[in-house]
């Protein structure tokens, strides 16, 4: 008699039995049904608002802007509403004659220094090469770094002074309002302040020479602003001086 002996069943069988098994499950247990999601809006009804009722859902409306409580003069005047005859336009105030008196002094006087060091430069240049003790080149640069050091710095100090001198006259000019006592004869500031400029720089060489600077200045003012006339310029539109 053959032996008979227990082996594992096949894979497909067992595979089998599975599926009916589940399937015999899902008869006698059905699956319970998805869940729904439900929103609920809160009922903004009998709700009040600036003593007002809203019903329905939609919520309250805009705020009533009631026209009694503003005056659309003052919110728009751009709108085109009328304003009262009895109030009076508002104007901006402001400072008509430009700049302050340091600022301008400041301006001024840095232009000038940069002015005369330029020119004075240019005229120790030219006098170190002309008067340099030797031919050689260590020589030559040294004497026309002296000469253009002590020609640019000289003329420079001198016209920051005069310009410092020149910004503080005027500044008294405008501010006692000279101009409007000289009626057509124009411009009185600037000549003023280039007048009392060159009296004051030279007035420990003598009343004579200190009348000659003073009326060095005046001519010098004249003469801009004829040229200026001439040319059909505004006197005075570079803001550096008199010019």
């Amino acid at each position: 008699a053959r032996k008979e002996e227990n082996y594992p069943r096949n894979s497909s069988s067992n595979s089998n039995q599975s599926t009916e098994q589940r399937s015999e499950f899902h008869l006698t247990h059905p699956r319970p049904p998805p869940r729904s999601f439900h929103l609920h809006y809160k009922n903004t009804s009998n709700k009040k608002m600036s003593g007002k009722e809203f019903e329905g859902d939609a919520g309250a409306p805009l705020p009533d802007f009631s026209t009694t409580n503003i005056n659309l003069t003052t919110v728009a005047p751009a709108l085109g509403v009328p304003r009262s005859l009895e109030e009076q336009p508002d104007y901006l105030e402001y400072d008509q004659k430009g700049r302050g008196v340091v600022v301008t002094m400041f301006a001024n006087t840095g232009m000038s220094y940069l002015i005369g060091i330029g020119l004075g430069g240019m005229y120790g240049l030219r006098e170190g090469l002309a008067n340099t003790p030797s031919s050689r080149f260590k020589v030559k640069v040294n004497s026309v770094l002296n000469h253009c050091g002590k020609r640019g710095s000289r003329l420079g100090n001198t016209l920051g002074v005069l310009s410092i001198m020149y910004s503080l006259y005027e500044w008294a000019g405008d501010s006692l309002e000279i101009e409007n006592y000289t009626g057509p004869i124009q411009p009185v500031t600037p000549a003023l302040a280039t007048f009392m400029t060159g009296v004051t720089f030279y007035s420990r060489s003598g009343p004579r020479v200190a009348a000659l600077a003073g009326s060095i200045g005046l001519g010098a003012v004249g003469a801009t602003y004829a040229t200026y006339t001439l040319l059909g310029l505004p006197y005075g539109h570079r803001g550096y001086l008199f010019f």
